[in-house]
């Protein structure tokens, strides 16, 4: 039952990674730059994550856009610990997005949006195969009520389909997500990746708790044989938990922080069929994140 439910996990995890660029910006991230830290407990192995993304919306005929954007994070797996074979080509990790988007209103309260993103997921030590590319893709229809004007609690609604092929599941799976401005002070949101309570101290200043799922998928170049199996794929899972601020230098650039700690993690080495083959260090531990936004 155990190993049914870290299974399940480790594909929801891998599953919204995967596809929720679309859905998780909700059209309106242009620009982003990301820190993210994770130091292993009881043990000298430790997580960065470098991340930078580019959104261009073009304007097709009145509400409808085009969007062009790419995304890239460099992973840098420092895993120090002694292990029983070579870890040097596991030290640096390159996932990059390619996205092509499409958003049109359907009424005045509705928007679909359709996403596919190619992208590179890989240890990028040697030439760049069909090993290193996946897809993955959306369908989302959007009800933003945010700045209605006939409403006393304002709210987002998306509803999508997702498909990401590093999963292995041949068909696309659905995606919710709903925020909701209780009132001057209060606001919460519940889907996945993240969900969320956020206190308005005003309109700049902005404590939440929140909880939300990280991690990434990737295939490593030259296979690593660990105990007679062989590695193909490495992934790590991350669910967590914690405290986060924001500070709104404008209504458009917006700098963030998140603290907290990790109460379900999943670092694995995986083979070709993305069973598990090694257990790297997976101990709960300490979780941050900061960086920098600029939002239509």
């Amino acid at each position: 039952m155990i190993l049914r439910l870290s299974k399940c996990y480790t594909l929801l995890v891998l599953l919204t990674l995967g596809c929720i660029h679309l859905a998780q910006a909700q059209l309106t991230d242009l620009a982003r730059l990301e820190y993210s830290f994770i130091p292993s407990s009881k043990s000298e192995d430790q997580y960065t994550r470098l991340r930078a993304s580019l959104n261009y919306p073009i304007k097709i005929k009145n509400k409808d856009y085009l969007i062009i954007g790419g995304e890239y994070n460099r992973i840098l797996l420092n895993l120090e610990d002694e292990y029983s074979f070579n870890t040097h080509q596991l030290k640096k990790l390159h996932v990059i997005d390619f996205s092509l988007g499409y958003t049109f209103k359907t009424s005045e309260k509705w928007r679909l949006g359709i996403q596919i993103t190619p992208r590179i997921a890989s240890t990028l030590t040697s030439k760049l195969t069909t090993d290193d590319m996946f897809l993955n893709g959306g369908v989302f229809a959007i009800k933003d009520r945010r700045d209605a004007k006939d409403i006393d609690k304002p709210y987002r609604l998306v509803l999508g389909l997702t498909y990401n092929s590093t999963t292995g599941v041949p068909f696309p799976l659905p995606f919710v997500s709903y925020f909701r401005r209780v009132n001057e002070k209060w606001s919460y949101s519940i889907g996945v990746p993240k969900s969320n309570v956020k206190y308005f101290f005003n309109e700049k200043s902005i404590l939440q708790t929140f909880a939300g799922l990280d991690g990434y998928f990737a295939n490593i170049q030259q296979p690593i044989t660990v105990n007679e199996q062989v590695a193909d794929n490495i992934s790590l899972s991350v669910a967590l938990g914690g405290l986060g601020y924001e500070y709104c230098f404008t209504k458009h650039l917006i700098a963030y922080s998140y603290i907290g700690y990790t109460f379900l993690l999943s670092n694995h080495l995986r083979d070709d069929n993305r069973d598990n083959v090694y257990k790297l260090n997976d101990l709960n531990a300490f979780y941050f994140r900061s960086g920098i936004k600029f939002k239509i």
